[in-house]
């Protein structure tokens, strides 16, 4: 039974379960097949061998009715696994061909999650303005620019002013505190981790208030 053309509803969509029942459809047809082809070898006479004998007469030593019955299903199912092999090209490359078209939707939706996501970001409550290279800060990815939106317990929420962060650093010293900025529209998460270095304070960066 043919899965596409006519027989298919129009707009109806060929499904995995469709390929399923197409492939094992196919494996009955090849199943049968081999079938045929025992019958013939026990015949001894194969798909070509000659029905008659050196003189022209039907065999005597065969089932001729047998053969020739064999015979004519072997053509006959190659001709329906022709068609049904067919059948599951198409399917599988309709199926292909709509993953594919969904896995583009899907990396479409996916660029523009970024675009919604700095309409959702919460307001900086601070700015780094300077980071000195090989301190904690520039160690855990700070740069110069960032937004602060989160400093450990500290967020956009609760901030006041920047002993809240000083406060947040001196009892967080050898202990990473969870840092979100804003860097070029995204929204950037980093360990920082207050520690003394070969430089001045815990951190190695200066952090300024954003007037809001």
């Amino acid at each position: 039974m043919k899965m596409t053309g006519e027989n298919r509803a129009e707009g109806c969509e060929i499904t995995m379960d469709d390929v399923k029942n197409l492939i094992k459809k196919k494996d009955e047809i090849e199943e049968q097949i081999k079938a045929y082809h025992d019958v013939l070898e026990d015949q001894g006479v194969g798909v070509e061998g000659p029905l008659v004998d050196a003189e022209g007469y039907p065999r005597a030593d065969v089932n001729l009715y047998t053969i020739r019955d064999a015979r004519h299903n072997i053509s006959c199912l190659q001709n329906d696994h022709k068609a049904i092999m067919a059948e599951i090209e198409e399917a599988l490359h309709k199926l292909h061909a709509r993953e594919k078209a969904k896995r583009e939707r899907d990396e479409a939706e996916s660029q523009e999650e970024p675009m919604e996501e700095q309409v959702t970001l919460p307001p900086p409550f601070a700015r780094v303005d300077a980071v000195t290279y090989g301190s904690p800060a520039s160690g855990a990815g700070l740069k110069v620019g960032d937004e602060v939106i989160e400093f450990g317990s500290v967020n956009t929420n609760n901030f006041q002013n920047l002993q809240n962060i000083a406060a947040v650093v001196q009892h967080s010293e050898g202990k990473p505190l969870r840092v979100a900025v804003i860097r070029d529209g995204q929204k950037v998460q980093m360990s920082l981790t207050p520690q003394r270095w070969s430089g001045r304070g815990l951190l190695g960066c200066n952090i300024v208030p954003v007037q809001r």
